[in-house]
Order: structure tokens, then C-alpha cells, then sequence
């Protein structure tokens, strides 16, 4: 219910009770329950938090008090599928600004783009655009915002521009988080 979900304690007892082993939750949700209840995931296989930027301060709780087998940082714009990028969450080091995003989805693509939509090198700051078999074809009755945001690839593909600003690490995943501009 409504309230289970907004109460940590209750919702820690109900995972517990009903043998929950994954469960996808807001960000914002994950946040509240981790700062009431640092081990409230613990006895579960996989948590999956996404929707906003992430508060590494929260993250780094739930890793301290006692993490799911699995935590996963997720992210994705609502012009792309529930979502587009995963990052399997290990540690948030001390002073991290942000959580990495991480790498696209199965059939979705990246790209972290200068103003002229070229690849911006590694540790560069850059537009991030989403592709891939999961991207709307654009917005309802609105050709003038599709044309905008909804672009071609050097290819002729449909990129999504999300407005986000992320920047690639050297692994090949991506920093930064929904609205939230890479440091």
C-alpha cells in the first residue's frame, strides 16, 4: 500500500514478510528508506533505484548498513524505455559527487556529444544522447519538439537528446545523473 511504501520500517517488514527477492524502486523512495533504515534491503537479491539522480550519501548508507546481494544504479529518460543505462553499485567513494550511471542496456546505445554532436573525449563533459531499439519515435501531435530533441547519428540513426550532462569514465560507463551536470 501507499503507506507501507512511504514508511522504511513498514516496508522493511513487509519485504522481510512476503519473501520479496527484487524490487525496483524511485530513487527519491530508496533515499528515504536507507536514511531511516540503512539495512532495510539487506536480505534481498537485487535492488534497482533510478527515475533521478541518486544521493551518493544514501548509496554509501546502504552499502555501510548492509547492502542486497545486488545493488543497481539505473537510469533512463521517459522518451527511452523504463530505462536505458545500468551501474552494478560496489562502493561511492568518499566526497563522490555523484553515482555513475553506467553502461547502456542490451540494444540502446550512449553517446556523451559536444554542442556539434561529436564525441567529447574521456573525462570530458558532454550532452548525453540515448538510442536504440527502446526510443520513442518522438512526442505526440508535437513535431516541432520531436525535430528538437529527437536527432540523427552521423549514421542517419534516431538519437534522443536528454538534456543531462554526463561525462564518459575510462571504463567506458558514464557519470552524472538526471539533470544532475557531471563534476
Amino acid at each position: 500500500s501507499k503507506e507501507t511504501m512511504l514508511s522504511p520500517r513498514d516496508l522493511g517488514a513487509q519485504v522481510r514478510r512476503d519473501g520479496v527477492t527484487v524490487l525496483f524502486l524511485t530513487t527519491a523512495l530508496f533515499n528515504q528508506t536507507v536514511r531511516e533504515l540503512p539495512d532495510a534491503f539487506r536480505p534481498l537479491r537485487a535492488v534497482l533505484f533510478g527515475g533521478e539522480a541518486a544521493d551518493p550519501a544514501a548509496v554509501r548508507r546502504c552499502l555501510e548498513g548492509g547492502p542486497p546481494e545486488r545493488l543497481l544504479h539505473l537510469y533512463g529518460p521517459a522518451e527511452s524505455t523504463t530505462f536505458a543505462s545500468w551501474h552494478l553499485v560496489e562502493e561511492v567513494p568518499e566526497g563522490a559527487s555523484t553515482v555513475p550511471i553506467g553502461l547502456p542496456i542490451a540494444n540502446t546505445t550512449l553517446s556523451v556529444l559536444d554542442p556539434e554532436r561529436n564525441l567529447v573525449p574521456i573525462g570530458v563533459t558532454g550532452d548525453l544522447y540515448v538510442g536504440g531499439d527502446g526510443l520513442a519515435r518522438g512526442y505526440l501531435n508535437r513535431p516541432d519538439l520531436t525535430a528538437e530533441r529527437f536527432v540523427p547519428d552521423a549514421d542517419g540513426r534516431r538519437l534522443y537528446q536528454t538534456g543531462d550532462l554526463v561525462r564518459r569514465d575510462p571504463d567506458g560507463g558514464d557519470r552524472g545523473g538526471a539533470g544532475e551536470p557531471a563534476r
